[in-house]
């Protein structure tokens, strides 16, 4: 019985793989290895709870085995021969009802985007990619496109996703070629020696020709993924997607406790240093007996006199840009803060200044509820929490101002920090929605004349982050810069009025006031937190 295809271009053809399987029958056809072969593999890269596409599934058995060896279950197979699918959900249905098998292209799928975890391509590549005609690389675009689309990740993200993108990541690197590798969070590793040592005999087989023979290959690490990590609490949310909420060790002793948003992992979203347990009055330190503290069992309590986030400080400094006759720690203050979070931000204005009146604008009701568990953060007389979308809220309150101009510019200060949900945009913070010309003018119009609006600004792309810039300077006659260093992040500060304008001299000694007056006897403070050295890079734009 011939099987094979009269010329290599048959082998894309749904006419070739139905006569293939009817002359085949039911014995399966294994491409490039079975499942023994493939299973050490496979079980450490896919987790039992992933979402899984296997494309041009055939009659392999690999997705049976991998159901079978309780490996994961929710796997979704599918295939452009009519006849091997319906052959494989007979097979299939009664033995594992969460295994789903479907006729499809997989150059032009039918799933909405993000919705695997993880693809697995058997050989259904080389099936396409017979030669190197333009039709057929065009094919393989569109292969690598569709499958771009429909799994989570970062491949999709602007930073990954776009030649500009990684041209980037490769300049921040130093390198002029950089591979990028992302961990599963189940993956531990004590340190930078044991990934290396897995990755590079891999790394080794990418390296151009011609590279000495003993050449050092250096790993990079944003550090995030390696080390202690202590997970307190997992969920989902219907807006952020799921995330955690950990522990994880610093430099010394110091613990940390995190925000990560699963779809963002890279990203820390908020943390918060957490503060040694203190011995009880009158008990005493027994040497004997003492205990060294677990490094799986860090301490719990929050320390709400640090930022942990350089950009947070750096917008607290942004502060010292109000004037008025009382000292700005104890003059009343009214300050919107549109993104919770931990709620760190608005709990140090909270706590240091100690008239101010802050509303914060949060529109997913699950961050509250992790931030008050999980953070230390609370709602009292000076502190309200208020759920919705930031958008909706501004406008809301200049649309009340119009028809009642005695609420007009009610703000000393308006704070934004909040995260894009869109990653293949190159801007993460804020959505673009909240850096238009409309927008930007409800912002002004609910700031008060000598108040101030601090932006922060991730943007990564160099022509979308100057038409923001453009649109920010066309609202505000007044703009400054701060870059934070060895970040994206850039702090805007905004105002309305071109009359207060100050160099950065003088800046300087405006924040060296502020902070005199916020170190108060008694008051924790952070000696490595100078608010005159947060504005001493500032720019005027």
């Amino acid at each position: 019985m011939e099987l094979l295809p009269r010329r290599p271009g048959e082998f894309g053809s749904a006419r070739y793989w139905e006569r293939f399987f009817r002359q085949r029958g039911q014995r399966p056809f294994e491409w490039y290895g079975a499942f023994p072969e493939l299973c050490p593999v496979l079980h450490k890269y896919v987790r039992p709870r992933d979402k899984v596409l296997v494309v041009g599934c055939g009659n392999s058995e690999l997705s049976e085995q991998m159901y079978d060896m309780g490996m994961c279950e929710d796997i979704v197979n599918i295939d452009i021969s009519d006849m091997v699918i319906r052959q494989m959900q007979e097979r299939s249905r009664s033995k594992r009802p969460k295994m789903s098998y479907l006729q499809m292209d997989m150059l032009q799928m039918d799933f909405p985007d993000a919705h695997f975890q993880v693809v697995l391509d058997k050989g259904t590549l080389d099936a396409i990619l017979t030669d190197e005609e333009v039709a057929t690389l065009a094919k393989v675009d569109k292969m690598f496109a569709e499958i771009s689309r429909v799994l989570q990740g970062r491949e999709t993200e602007w930073l990954f996703g776009t030649e500009e993108g990684r041209r980037q990541l490769a300049a921040s690197a130093g390198f002029g070629r950089l591979v990028t590798v992302a961990l599963h969070r189940e993956q531990h590793y004590e340190g930078m020696a044991g990934i290396q040592a897995e990755l590079s005999g891999k790394v080794m087989e990418l390296a151009p020709p011609g590279l000495p023979a003993r050449q050092q290959v250096p790993f990079l690490s944003v550090g995030g993924d390696i080390g202690v990590r202590t997970v307190r609490h997992c969920d989902t949310s219907p807006l952020s997607g799921e995330y955690v909420v950990e522990d994880v060790k610093g430099d010394g002793t110091c613990y940390f406790r995190r925000l990560v948003f699963l779809r963002n992992r890279n990203v820390v979203q908020s943390e918060a240093r957490l503060l040694a347990p203190t011995p009880l009055p009158g008990q005493k330190k027994r040497r004997k007996d003492k205990k060294k503290p677990s490094p799986a069992e860090p301490p719990t309590a929050i320390d709400k006199s640090y930022l942990c986030c350089e950009h947070h400080k750096a917008m607290v400094a942004g502060l010292c840009l109000l004037g008025g006759p009382d000292p700005l720690p104890g003059a009343v203050l009214a300050v919107l803060v549109v993104g919770l979070g931990g709620g760190s931000l608005p709990l140090f204005v909270h706590d240091y200044f100690s008239q101010a009146h802050i509303a914060v604008v949060e529109i997913d009701p699950s961050m509250l509820e992790v931030a008050t568990r999980w953070f230390g953060f609370s709602q009292g007389d000076r502190m309200r929490v208020h759920i919705s979308d930031g958008l909706d809220y501004v406008a809301k309150l200049a649309a009340e101002g119009t028809i009642l101009p005695s609420i007009l510019a009610q703000y000393d200060a308006i704070m934004f920090d909040v995260d894009s949900k869109d990653l293949t945009v190159g801007m993460s913070c804020p959505p673009p929605a909240f850096v238009e010309k409309p927008f930007l003018q409800k912002v002004k119009t609910i700031l008060k004349p000598g108040g101030v609006f601090v932006l922060n600004l991730v943007c990564r792309d160099a022509r979308l982050k100057e038409s923001v810039l453009a649109t920010l300077r066309e609202v505000f006659p007044l703009l400054y810069a701060r870059h934070i260093e060895g970040e994206v992040n850039e702090i805007l500060f905004c105002q309305p009025s071109p009359k207060v304008r100050q160099d950065p001299t003088e800046l300087g000694a405006r924040a060296q006031a502020l902070e005199g007056a916020l170190r108060q006897p008694g008051r924790p403070w952070d000696s490595s937190y100078v608010l005159a050295d947060m504005l001493q890079a500032v720019k005027i734009l």
